[in-house]
């Protein structure tokens, strides 16, 4: 038990200190571990030897399992653009106030999370966050872990708001306690809850290091703002057909600058006054390359790949495009050349979709431009075409800038996906893993994710991280660590009055859930709760809200809940960041439990 100890120690230490990756760190947790029952060979409570497989097996937990597929839905939303219509919808709202805009949604989360599952819920939330926040340039950073936090919280207020909740209600019944009523729990639960989502909203985002990925840290001072020209061909079937400038602007083009309008050999040029586009012009507009990417995989697809290129038709066999910027080099055989006489294409199976010179913006026809050294160009085309681009002596690709954009337009399938994903898991008509396991293959199956993308969206440092967290979980339940401490504490504080006990019995149910799991402690402390409310003849009813408040308290580690595991990728954190936001809010649910608490009881 004490060689048990030990390793988990050592092992939270190399999480939050990070030295060696937290990948390193949890195989070498686990591999300690069955290395020490390998060479003292120990027997559970069940007098079954602890072996490997038992030591192993949280790597196919069903809870780890449906996070890593819940991450799948959850890209497969992104990645079809399915949330751009909400983010369109919350646009005007989250351009003038953004960060009330976050705000109001993380209230409303935490609302919602009361009546309903959590997980599915922060899974909605995720994209719609993400998105506003890359629209208002805010580090996601600051409010990933705001939006799982809040979902715990709003969780502890309601009988169903939690898993946890229900099985420790499921566990009291069964030793003989009455039901547990559906607000039963909220009397208790609100002023921790209040004072939590203080915290959360205005305190936590300032502890929160804004942080980005290498691709965001590279592209943020070069590639957010830059301007591309493109052009934009009208034909008969092209959703700008018909659109009226009002006040010089076209209403459909939003986010773009119009420098021109091509018909025939007529050039209109700004300002467009009652301007109506018609099947056969060419609108040459500039934006940015994020503009861009939205315009080729919207609803109403402005941009088709297929109309950029005045040769045949590329020949696209799939449904995605990679866009990436490329940087005509001194000496090539570009310079001086048209864009179009350039036959990109034609040798590299590429197309040019735009334009960009740090000199000057250019209100020519695109494929007539001159290419000078320097100019900068958005080039499309499939994965392999692009990756060929690095043995290219005329541009010089920027790796970093290489984006895989959707164009098949299966937002609404994956919507539907999504949907019934949710719906199932929320009535129960299947359960959770099964739910999200069938979602992830049908994104898949659908078109609206590939395999690739699909794998890129499994976080391996969650897989490793949870895998070996329920190894060390299994080997204190095994050698009666956990059981040892807790009966510790409540036999350390028996002859003290029943809110000392409470309270120590709260921050010692705190500590364990973010070691552990929530499930695995609220089972553990329940029975031991119980028994103690009756040894000192105290409401056993108090004590297992106390179990359910504390062990909703999942903030301190990424692996003490399902949904800090969901936020981790999105928000760049690291191990030591939940340590830094969650530990003071434990702290202050803990001392605003042991002030309430006593109101509570006198009730």
């Amino acid at each position: 038990m004490w060689a048990t100890f030990a390793i988990i120690a050592i092992a939270m230490a190399g999480f939050a200190l990070e030295r060696v990756s937290i990948e390193v760190t949890a195989l070498a947790t686990v591999i300690a571990l069955m290395a020490l029952f390998h060479f003292f060979p120990f027997a559970g409570p069940a007098g079954t030897l602890v072996s490997p497989e038992t030591l192993l097996a949280g790597f196919a937990n069903p809870a780890l399992i449906t996070v890593l597929a819940l991450l799948v839905v959850g890209q497969g939303l992104f990645q079809t653009g399915a949330v751009d219509s909400i983010t369109r919808k919350l646009g005007n709202r989250a351009n003038i106030r953004p960060r009330t805009t976050i705000g109001l949604l993380l209230i409303s989360a935490g609302a919602l999370s009361a009546f309903m599952n959590n997980t599915p819920l922060v899974v909605i939330m995720l994209p719609v966050l993400a998105a506003i926040g890359s629209r208002a340039r805010i580090a996601s950073s600051r409010f990933m872990m705001p939006l799982s936090f809040v979902a715990i919280l709003g969780g502890s207020m309601t009988l169903i708001g939690s898993s946890t909740n229900l099985l420790v209600a499921g566990v009291a019944r069964e030793m003989g306690m009455d039901p547990i009523g559906f607000f039963e729990i909220t009397p208790i639960a609100l002023p921790l809850v209040i004072v939590g989502l203080i915290y959360v909203l205005l305190v936590m985002p300032r502890m929160l290091t804004p942080r980005a990925t290498l691709v965001q840290e590279l592209a943020g001072n070069e590639g957010s703002g830059r301007q591309f020209v493109v052009r934009i061909t009208l034909d008969e079937a092209h959703p700008l057909v018909g659109a009226r400038s009002a006040a010089g602007l076209f209403a459909q083009l939003k986010g773009m600058t119009v420098l021109m309008v091509q018909r025939g050999p007529r050039n209109i040029l700004p300002p467009f006054e009652d301007t109506v586009l018609a099947p056969g012009d060419t609108v040459i507009v500039a934006a940015t390359r994020q503009v861009l990417m939205e315009a080729m995989r919207g609803r109403a697809q402005l941009i088709n790949p297929d109309q950029l290129s005045d040769e045949e038709a590329l020949p696209f066999v799939s449904d995605h495009v990679v866009l990436a910027e490329a940087v005509v080099a001194p000496g090539s055989r570009l310079v001086g050349r048209a864009v179009e006489a350039a036959a990109l294409s034609a040798t590299t199976g590429c197309f040019v979709l735009g334009f960009q010179r740090q000199s000057r913006m250019t209100r020519v026809r695109i494929g007539d431009i001159r290419l000078e050294a320097g100019d900068v160009l958005l080039i499309g085309g499939q994965r392999e075409d692009i990756a060929r681009l690095r043995l290219n002596r005329d541009v010089i690709l920027l790796e970093w800038s290489a984006v895989e954009v959707p164009i098949n337009n299966r937002a609404g399938w994956a919507i539907f996906i999504f949907s019934l994903t949710v719906a199932l898991a929320a009535t129960e008509m299947l359960s959770l893993v099964l739910s999200a396991l069938a979602g992830a293959l049908a994104m898949v199956a659908s078109g609206c994710l590939n395999v690739r993308q699909a794998a890129r969206a499994v976080d391996r440092r969650i897989y490793l991280l949870v895998g070996s967290a329920l190894a060390m979980a299994a080997a204190l339940e095994a050698t009666g660590g956990a059981e040892f401490v807790a009966h510790s504490i409540v036999s350390a504080f028996s002859g003290a009055p029943t809110m000392v006990l409470l309270s120590a019995l709260f921050l010692a149910i705190a500590v364990f859930t973010n070691i552990l799991s929530n499930n695995a402690t609220a089972v553990l402390f329940t029975p031991i709760a119980v028994t103690a409310a009756l040894e000192l003849g105290a409401s056993p009813h108090t004590f297992v809200m106390t179990v359910i408040l504390a062990a909703n308290c999942s903030f301190a580690t990424p692996i003490g809940y399902q949904t800090n595991l969901l936020v981790m990728a999105p928000g760049h954190y690291r191990f030591a960041d939940f340590l830094r936001a969650g530990v003071p809010l434990v702290l202050l649910l803990w001392l605003t439990f042991t002030m309430t608490a006593p109101i509570y009881l006198a009730m």
